[in-house]
Parts: C-alpha cells; structure tokens; sequence
C-alpha cells in the first residue's frame, strides 16, 4: 500500500515564497493576446507587401515564467523516498531524491501558484503520471542548475479522479517548466508533458520520448530560451482548443528543437508564430517514405513539419526539414518574413490553402511535390531554390484535404488564383510546370530563373488569366510544346523564342546589339524553348539569344515577341534566321499566326488554312491541315523542324 505524504506549509513559509517571487522578479500575470493586422494584401494588388507579427512577444511570458530562480531559504524541501506527495498549500518546494510507483500531486486553491524545484529527482510510475497537478492557479517546475532529473511512466494509467490522466506530467491549469538543469521524460503510454491550459516551456533542457504527443497544451505552447529534443509518436509539439477560436496557438521565440515524430513536428490549432530559434524536425519517416500514414483505426495520419490551422509567421530562426508530407503547412495564411530553411519533403514545402507570402530569408528546397502554394502566391524577396518533381510555385484555389494534394490526392483548383513577384532572387527546377498560376501571373521585380519540365505537357511558364512583366529578370527554359510568354498589357520586354535540343547544363546569354551580356543562365534541364526578360529590352532595339552553339537575332518591333502555346506552330529557327513560335505582334514578315478570339469562338483561319486539325484521342499526333507547310517553321507542337 502506498504511503501518502501530505504537505501543508505554515504561514511563515508562504510569506517566504511571496518573498521569493519578487526577488525573481514576479510579474503580474497576463494571458492578453495582441492579435495583429491580418495580410490584407493580394497578388493581384501590385503593392508592396508588409506582414504584421500575429502576437507581441512580450505578452508570451511574464517575468516569473523567464527567471526560473528561486531560494532554499524560505522553501520546504522535501525528500522522496516511499508513496505519493501531496501538496496543497501555496509556496515553493524543493524535491529531491528517488521514488517508483508514486505520483507527486498538486491539490491548491485555484489561485495558488506553486513552484517545484527539481533537484535531482528520480520518479517513476507504472501506472500513473510522475507529477499530477489536480488544482492550482499556476505551477512551475525548476530544472535547478546542474541536475538531471528523470520522469517516467510504465506503460498504463489508473484514474485518480474523474480526469483522463494519461501524460507523465499532467496539468489541470498553466505550467511553466524553466531553470538551467535537465528533464528526462519517458511516457511508455500517452503523451509527455500536457497542460489543460497555457504550456510554456522558458529554459533548461529537456529531452522527451512519448507514444503520443511530446508537448501539449490546450490553450497554447510557448518556448523560448529552452533546448527541447522530442520523439513522439504523434505530434512533437502540439496545441488544440475546439472550444475557443484564439486559443490552441503555438508561439516559438528561441531556443533549440529536435523533433522526430510519426504525426506533425509541430502542430497548433489556430495560429503559429516563429520568431527564432534552432528546428531539425523529421516527419513520418522522412520525405524518402512516400506511403501515406494511417493510425491504428485507418485513418489517414498528417505528418507535416509544421502545421497552423490559422496563420503561419516565421520571423527567424534556422530549419532543417525532412517531412514526409509538407514542411510549412497552413489551412489559412503563410508569411515568411526571414529564416534559413532546408527542406526535402513528400510532399509541398511551403503550402498555404489562402496566400503564402515569402518577404525574405533563405529557402533551399532539395526534393518536394510541389515547391511554393497556395491561392495565391507572393514573393517581395529573399532567397529560393528548388526542385520540384511536380510545379515549382503554383497558384490554385481551395485546399488540398490532407496536405498530400498532389502525390496522395486531395482537390486545388480554381480561376481566382494568382502569383505575384516583385523582388527576390528565385532559381527554380520543375519536372511540372516551373511557374503555374490558375490565374494572373504579375512580376514586377526580383531575379527568376527558371528550368521547367522537359515534356511538352507541361511549361516553364503556364497562367490561365494575365501574364504581365513590369520589371525584374527573368529567364525560363522549357519545351517549345506549352510554351508561354508574358501578354501585351506588360511595359518590359520580353522574349519567346524555340531553339534547337539543348541539354542541361546549356548556357543561355542575351546579348544586346553591341555585344554586350545583358543577362545569362545556366540550364538545369533539356530544353527546346527559351523565354528571356529584364531591364533594357526596347521597342525597335536587336537582339541576340545564344543557346549553346546557336545564335538567334531578334527585332523587338513589339515589346512582347513571339507569345502562345503549344510551340506556337513552329519547331526552331536556326543559325540566326526566324524563330519558332507566334510571332504575337511583332510585325515580322511572312505568315501571321490567327488572333485568338475572346468569345470562346474558333479564330480566322490563315491563308491556306480552311480550318483547325481535329485533336485524335490515342495520343497520337494529328495530321497537319493542308497548308501547313507554308507555316512558318512549317510544324505542329513539339515538332521539330530539321530544315
């Protein structure tokens, strides 16, 4: 039979404790939440985007939360040793020492604030939580500098009460875990540590294998300042309130995090706001394990790196990312404002179900599905690299279910979607689509290069509404049979143009009329077609595109030159004579492509054209109408022309 201890500390020792938090500096308490202005901004706007923090950071901890100190004069220190310790009286209490199969349980008046100091202490529990806080205004448990200290539970939990106690700590009210010193936390069954309320986690290390969750607080995770080394297997970090729309956040302002968990890295209810620290999350086995996740009922498990129902803001801090489905995940709205990010994932590394705005930081992305999503898609600077097997940024309205829209299904789609660029430096390779927008395409700014997909299905540039280039620099390499330029309404040049077979590593270099390099890229795929754009491209001006060994000149009687898709009848000009593709206004001589129509009706015919091919359905390619030949470059899409 256990023996049970019960603690009730005399007045004069309480006195003492109230000393204690002022000499730590002992705020009033606050739980005020300053919600900022949400991004009111889109992609289709054309102005510059700002992004607010979603909380104050001062209002995350009160002075007390971030001391962590405390005095053994005035504390009640107690020994462990036999049978559960029960503590019921406000004040500060020193533990030390070793027990198994015991429980130390917290039982206040609902406006007491406890301390515990941990100093050395060894509690294990077969059948139970280590530490069981029933009632208290607020606990918080001190890691005293130099200890290491050991928590665990052994696989089941009996009820003490009418609570599901099932973590190896469990808290009814607001915890705080500080100090300098070490926690080990082992949770057979269940999850680590929980609080029913506010979880803040300010200092120490503390290390945390759980079959469930790591960290958990209904109404919110807070960390700053603390080393946390987490495996889970559910979520790493974890928050979640149902009952309450600005409750179950996460917010992160420094430290270091090591999270390997079979659900998400870190998962938050509403909102998530990073402003700092050190991630190495690893997700559902990594991004090498591409079959879906299901729990033990069959349902699908979310295995993202970090996941907000509500908005995402990252403000800091250092990302290593290996998840199995996506990296930055959000049902609502992502900004990323700073950050050093690398990232392979299964699925989307940066995927917002509303705007995913990128404002600055480093992004390097080895493997993803898709690179950059989300309704729409806004990105004023930093750094991007990456490799996605399918789009490299992509627009498309709605959401995609479970996070796994394009490997595992899910639906996203819609016309209203759009991409906006207007600064940044942006190197993308796509095996899909490198820049695909459901909607209007607007680059303003910023550096883009781009090697799209090497089939025709897809493009190096693709829109289904507006493609417009005011400014910026921009070179895409694809195949000739979905090429796209940008439209009329654009005030830069920019020029389409097909090109024999080049390989990857191919250098393509704009030249002005002197000679002078204007802009170069090297090509990270095959490619047959080239659009290339920036500053200094006039009306009227010579040009020269080398791909390679071959040089095209072109007359810029139009800013926008050549334009449409499907290789723009045309397989490649070579050695300098007229390109392949549309001529789209550029007043070239010979045969002018037919205007599209804006009704939804076929267009005019061109001479010796009496009407468009009927598309086969075996996949095969169609024959060409008869005329076709006085085409020029006297092709059909993805035809090359060997003359």
């Amino acid at each position: 039979m256990k023996r049970k201890v019960v603690l009730n500390l005399m007045a004069g020792i309480v006195a003492g404790s109230m000393m204690i938090c002022g000499l730590g500096g002992c705020a009033a308490k606050t739980d005020e939440i300053v919600i900022g202005e949400t991004l009111a901004s889109t992609a289709a706007s054309g102005t510059e985007i700002t992004a607010d923090t979603i909380v104050d950071a001062t209002e995350m901890f009160t002075d007390r939360d971030l001391a962590g100190e405390y005095m053994e004069s005035g504390s009640s220190v107690i020994t462990l040793g036999e049978g559960d310790v029960v503590i019921s009286e406000e004040g500060t209490y020193i533990l030390r020492g070793s027990v198994e199969n015991a429980v130390v349980i917290v039982d206040a008046d609902e406006n007491a604030k406890i301390q515990l100091v941990l100093d050395g202490v060894n509690i294990s529990n077969d059948d139970g939580a280590a530490i069981y806080v029933r009632t208290a205004d607020k606990v918080f448990i001190t890691l005293a500098d130099g200890t290491v200290n050991t928590l665990e539970n052994g696989g089941s939990y009996t009820a003490i009460d009418d609570n599901n106690i099932d973590a190896v700590i469990f808290a009814k009210c607001d915890l705080t875990i500080n100090g300098s010193g070490s926690l080990n936390i082992t949770a057979t069954a269940g999850h680590g540590i929980v609080s029913k309320d506010d979880l803040r986690v300010t200092g120490g290390t503390v290390t945390v294998s759980a079959e469930k969750h790591g960290l958990s607080g209904k109404d919110s995770v807070r960390i700053t300042d603390a080393d946390l080394n987490i495996t889970a297997g559910k979520d790493g970090i974890h928050s979640e309130n149902a009952d309450k729309e600005d409750k179950g956040f996460v917010y992160i302002g420094s430290g270091s995090l090591n999270i390997a968990a079979d659900g998400d890295g870190i998962s938050a209810g509403a909102y998530l706001q990073i402003d700092g620290g050190e991630f190495a999350l690893t997700t559902g086995g990594g991004s090498s394990n591409r079959t879906t996740a299901k729990d033990e009922d069959g349902d699908t498990v979310s295995t993202k790196g970090i996941k907000a129902e509500g908005q995402l803001t990252v403000s800091g801090g250092t990302f290593l990312i290996d998840s199995q489905d996506d990296a930055l995940h959000t049902n609502g709205s992502m900004t990323v404002n700073s950050g050093e990010f690398t990232i392979a994932t299964g699925d989307d590394a940066l995927h917002a179900d509303e705007t995913t705005t990128v404002n600055g930081g480093t992004i390097n992305i080895s493997t993803c599905y898709e690179g950059v999503e989300g309704n729409d898609v806004v990105i004023s600077g930093g750094y991007l690299k990456l490799y996605a097997t399918d789009d490299g940024l992509n627009a498309a309205g709605g959401n995609d279910g479970s996070g796994f829209g394009g490997m595992f299904g899910g639906s996203f789609g819609g016309s209203d979607s759009s991409i906006l660029i207007s600064g940044g430096e942006i190197y993308i390779n796509a095996d899909g689509d490198g820049i695909d927008s459901n909607g209007d395409l607007t680059v303003t700014g910023g550096t883009i290069y781009v090697s799209g997909p090497e089939s025709d299905g897809d493009g190096a540039l693709d829109y289904d509404g507006t493609g417009q280039i005011t400014g910026g620099t921009l070179v895409a390499v694809g195949r000739s049979g979905m090429a796209m330029n940008f439209g009329d309404t654009s005030t830069q040049g920019s020029i389409l143009i097909s090109t024999a077979n080049c390989a990857a590593g191919t250098e393509v270099v704009l030249k002005d009329a002197d000679g002078n390099v204007m802009v170069s890229y090297t090509a990270e795929s095959s490619f047959n077609s080239v659009v290339v754009s920036c500053p200094g491209l006039e009306q009227g001006g010579t040009y020269t595109v080398t791909a390679g060994d071959e040089a095209y000149e072109v007359t810029l009687e139009s800013l926008i030159y050549g334009s449409g898709m499907f290789g723009g009848f045309g397989g490649g000009g070579m050695g300098g004579g007229r390109p392949g593709g549309f001529s789209g206004g550029d007043g070239q001589q010979g045969n002018e492509p037919p205007e599209m129509p804006t009704d939804g009706e076929r267009p005019e015919m061109p001479d010796g054209m009496s009407e468009l091919p009927e598309m086969p359905t075996d996949g095969e390619r169609p024959e060409p109408p008869e005329g076709a030949g006085n085409m020029p470059g006297g092709g059909f899409p993805g035809q090359q022309n060997d003359s």
